[in-house]
């Protein structure tokens, strides 16, 4: 991968983060999950940015599949659709508003992108593991990639899907750990402490690598060369992350996994964004 596209996922990157900003601002005193879609950003760049394959126009032809199994990040998914021509980017603006199909959670649309839907967490993996098992024997040579949340790995159902990945010998799966460290009842350390998850992985029989997940070469790098390697074990990245990023009031502040924007805070996330305030 050249220069070059890596400065385009910088700069969608970029975009998506002022979107959420703006999306999250426009919902009022609905709200917004604006910690951990800040802290996803850079890895939905990556995904539909570069690495994915998948084009918005042939939904219909088999493809490689997200799933966003902490689904209250939905900003960062939002706006990577919206910024990759999934959907227009005025649809953004109907984020939580009455009979959008934008809602706080994931509701299933295959014709704008969102394939699963999403709210209880723990469900993702194991639609994952599902959706590969059927490929198999479809003969459909594709990759599911689920991203989870750190906090989301106290769920017992995680960990029994691990275990299935790893016995089918899953090559084509990929989990990528949103590493923030931090959910809605404080520190995970302080909640339930995971201890080191990439030995967990490991020692579940996945292919484990961890990883800057703020950081796009990083990213990059790590997930394209998992992806090369055909030894018959399912993939997973933990990608340490900040939550909030990007918007120095919201970074690694437990509050703000879920709140709402007032005009004075709107605008100063905008201006440290070098964005227009709209």
């Amino acid at each position: 991968m050249n220069d070059l596209n890596f400065s385009e996922i910088e700069q969608l990157s970029k975009k998506m983060r002022i979107s959420a900003i703006e999306t999250g601002f426009k919902a009022g005193k609905n709200s917004a999950h604006f910690g951990g879609a800040l802290s996803a950003i850079e890895i939905l760049a990556c995904l539909y940015g570069e690495i994915m394959d998948i084009d918005p126009k042939n939904l219909d032809k088999p493809h490689d599949i997200f799933i966003l199994s902490k689904a209250h990040g939905v900003l960062a998914l939002y706006t990577a659709l919206a910024h990759k021509n999934f959907f227009p980017l005025e649809k953004l603006e109907t984020f939580e508003t009455n009979e959008s199909d934008l809602s706080g959670h994931l509701a299933i649309n295959p014709e704008i992108g969102i394939e699963f839907s999403g709210g209880s967490l723990g469900m993702g993996f194991s639609q994952g593991i599902g959706i590969c098992l059927g490929w198999r024997k479809k003969n459909i040579d594709k990759k599911v990639f689920v991203l989870v949340g750190d906090g989301e790995l106290d769920e017992g159902s995680n960990w029994e899907a691990a275990m299935s990945a790893a016995h089918f010998k899953l090559d084509n799966f990929m989990v990528i750990v949103d590493k923030n460290e931090l959910q809605l009842d404080g520190s995970t350390d302080e909640v339930m402490n995971l201890g080191d998850l990439a030995k967990k992985f490991s020692s579940f029989g996945f292919e484990t690598r961890e990883c800057d997940g703020n950081n796009i070469s990083e990213l990059h790098k790590n997930i394209s060369e998992l992806l090369e390697n055909k030894n018959s074990q399912p993939k997973a990245l933990i990608a340490h992350t900040v939550k909030g990023k990007g918007i120095s009031f919201m970074e690694n502040k437990v509050e703000w996994h879920h709140a709402a924007l007032n005009q004075k805070l709107y605008e100063q996330a905008m201006q440290e964004l070098g964005a227009e305030v709209k």
